[in-house]
């Protein structure tokens, strides 16, 4: 079942309360067995037949999201949704060649500001979290003033 709610195309599963669903294409086809999944504010990455792995990270946890296609992507009208975060496990996440990737970014977007906004989680909050402080503490040559020298953070 499809359905828009503030300009936002939806797919919905009303048996799980899956927002949104897509499997890695090749050409048109979405004939592979990585498939993608967004439901209870996360967003899941399945792969594999006889060997599967399964990761999850939390909508509120992406910090950065990049949309890039190739000529071939195009001519198929799909592309990969690459998402930068601050899940240690998996710190970047590729969404390869999903059909309607802009729009799916744009959703994407929204979804995470809303997580965000439904957890009271601000913007700054996330800036100070795991990475940015561990680049801080290990990068030893580079003082806050942009002068060399050996500081601790």
């Amino acid at each position: 079942m499809a359905g828009t709610q503030d300009g936002d195309y939806r797919e919905m599963d009303l048996n799980n309360g899956v927002i949104w669903s897509d499997r890695k294409h090749h050409m048109w086809f979405p004939i592979s067995f990585t498939k993608y999944s967004i439901k209870d504010g996360r967003l899941y990455i399945s792969e594999g037949c006889i060997s599967s792995r399964e990761d999850e990270c939390m909508l509120y946890r992406i910090m950065d999201l990049t949309v890039t296609r190739s000529l071939g992507q195009k001519l198929f009208g799909t592309g990969t949704i690459h998402l930068n975060t601050k899940d240690r496990s998996t710190p970047v996440i590729h969404l390869v060649n999903i059909k309607n990737p802009i729009e799916v970014k744009r959703m994407l977007s929204r979804l995470i500001e809303e997580e965000r906004e439904k957890l009271n989680i601000a913007g700054k909050e996330m800036i100070g979290s795991m990475g940015y402080t561990e680049t801080m503490e290990y990068d030893r040559d580079i003082s806050p003033k942009g002068g060399g020298g050996h500081h601790h953070f």
